[in-house]
C-alpha cells in the first residue's frame, strides 16, 4: 500500500520512497510503451524486505510515534468495518454533548452490543471539533451513562482508547473532571455484563483508564498506555520536553511491555508496517480477537463477571520481595 508522504514518519520514509518508485514504473508500464516487469518484481522484494527491517525492532519512541500516526484507523474506522446497524447515541443528561468519545448501539455478528471509544480527528478542523480525543466531563459522563444503560439491557460493552488523555482545561477541572473519571472507575467496576476494552492508539493516563476497566484488557500491536506522555514525563523528569525518547524507554508504555508485565491480556496483531497500511487487515485482526474473547465471557454470569474483573485488576503491580 503506497501512503502519502504528507504525514509520514521519518523511519518510514526510505520504505515509501521506494514504494512511489515502484509506482512510477507501474504507471509506465501499463502505458504500454516500456516493459518494467522485472526492475518492479526486484524493488517489491526490496521493499518487501525493507518493511521487515524497519519495523521489526522498532524503539520505544518510534512505537509511541505510530500509535498517534495520523492515517492510523480511529474508533469510527473499526465501527464501520467491524459492527453493523450502530447508532449513535449522544449527550449525558446533565450538561451537554462532547464529541470526543461517543458511542452507542451495534450490532457484532448479529448480537446487539454497545460500542464507545475516544475518537480522534485527521484534519484541523475534525481535530478542533473532536478536541483531538480528549475527553471533558460531560464525555466521561455520557460514557457512563452509555455503560449503564447497556447494563440494563444486558447487553455486552465493547470499549475502544485513543485518547493523549482527558482534558485538562479550567472548565473540564470546574465542571469536575478528576470526579466523572473516578465514577467511571467505580461504575465499570461493577457491570453484570461483558466488558472488553482495547487500546487502539493512545491509552493516556486517567483519560484511557475511565473506559479501561474490563474483563479482557487488549492492545493493538503498535500502542502505547501509561500514566503520563513521554513528553510530559521527560518534563518533570528531566526538565526537557526534548528527552521524550528516553522516558518512553523509561515508562515501558508499549503493548509488549505491558504483555510482559500482565497489565494487559493479548496483543492484536497489526499488519507489517502498522494498522494505517492495511486498515481493512488490522480491523479483521481486531474482530476475530474480540470474538473469541466475547465468547470466553458469555459464559459467565454478572456475579461471576464482577468478580473476574475485580480479581483481575487486584492482580496488578502485584510483586514478590526479597
Amino acid at each position: 500500500m503506497a501512503l502519502s508522504f504528507t504525514h509520514a514518519l521519518d523511519f518510514e520514509r526510505p520504505l515509501l520512497e521506494l514504494e512511489k518508485k515502484i509506482e512510477e514504473l507501474r504507471s509506465l508500464s501499463t502505458s504500454g510503451t516500456v516493459d518494467f516487469s522485472n526492475e518492479i518484481g526486484k524493488l517489491e522484494k526490496k521493499a518487501k524486505k525493507l518493511q521487515q527491517e524497519i519495523f521489526s525492532d522498532l524503539n520505544r519512541w518510534q512505537v509511541v510515534q505510530l500509535s498517534r500516526h495520523t492515517a492510523r484507523p480511529y474508533f469510527l474506522d473499526y465501527v464501520n468495518a467491524i459492527f453493523t446497524d450502530y447508532a449513535e447515541l449522544s449527550g449525558d443528561r446533565l450538561y451537554s454533548e462532547d464529541p470526543s468519545i461517543i458511542g452507542g448501539f451495534a450490532r457484532f455478528d448479529g448480537r446487539p452490543v454497545m460500542v464507545l471509544g475516544h475518537q480522534k480527528g485527521r484534519s484541523t478542523k475534525e481535530n478542533m471539533a473532536r478536541n483531538f480525543g480528549m475527553p471533558r466531563p460531560e464525555g466521561y459522563r455520557k460514557a457512563r451513562r452509555l455503560m449503564e444503560l447497556a447494563a440494563r439491557f444486558e447487553r455486552p460493552i465493547l470499549t475502544f482508547v485513543d485518547t493523549p488523555g482527558a482534558y485538562p482545561g479550567i472548565g473540564a477541572e470546574e465542571r469536575g473532571q478528576a470526579e466523572a473519571i473516578a465514577v467511571n472507575l467505580e461504575v465499570m467496576a461493577g457491570l453484570p455484563v461483558p466488558v472488553i476494552s482495547t487500546v487502539i492508539g493512545e491509552g493516556g493516563s486517567g483519560g484511557a483508564l475511565a473506559i479501561g476497566v474490563g474483563n479482557r484488557v487488549l492492545m493493538m500491536e503498535n500502542s502505547i498506555y501509561s500514566v503520563i506522555s513521554p513528553e510530559a514525563c521527560s518534563s518533570i523528569l528531566y526538565r526537557d520536553a526534548s528527552m521524550a525518547e528516553k522516558a518512553a524507554d523509561a515508562l515501558k508504555l508499549t503493548a509488549r511491555d505491558l504483555l510482559e508485565m500482565n497489565v494487559v491480556d493479548e496483543l492484536v496483531p497489526e499488519p507489517a508496517g502498522g494498522a494505517h497500511r492495511d486498515p481493512a487487515k488490522a480491523a479483521e485482526a481486531l474482530g476475530k480477537t474480540l470474538r473469541k474473547h466475547l465468547a470466553a465471557l458469555s459464559t459467565m454470569n454478572g456475579d461471576k463477571l464482577i468478580a473476574d474483573r475485580y480479581a483481575k485488576f487486584r492482580a496488578l503491580g502485584v510483586f514478590v520481595g526479597k
